[in-house]
């Protein structure tokens, strides 16, 4: 089964370039890096279970998927 995305944003926010993808809540990370990618090119994404510490730093480049390792309706 795979992992299914969930959204989760920072307070910072890159001017002018979209920061949030509500979209991609319930779909499989594969699917949702490529709906990101497609508006964001430059993403540095990256894919991880829900729960897991993260920095605190901001990258503009960086989306982070946060995943369940069962399915989610979103």
């Amino acid at each position: 089964i795979p992992s299914r995305a969930t959204m989760s944003s920072s307070d910072n926010v890159a001017a002018g370039e979209k920061t949030r993808w509500p979209e991609v809540v319930g779909l499989c990370a594969e699917e949702a890096k490529k709906i990101i990618l497609a508006d964001k090119p430059d993403a540095d994404i990256i894919v991880l279970p829900v729960g897991t510490p993260v920095t605190k730093d901001f990258r503009p480049e960086r989306v982070r998927v946060f995943v369940h390792d069962t399915p989610s309706i979103g």
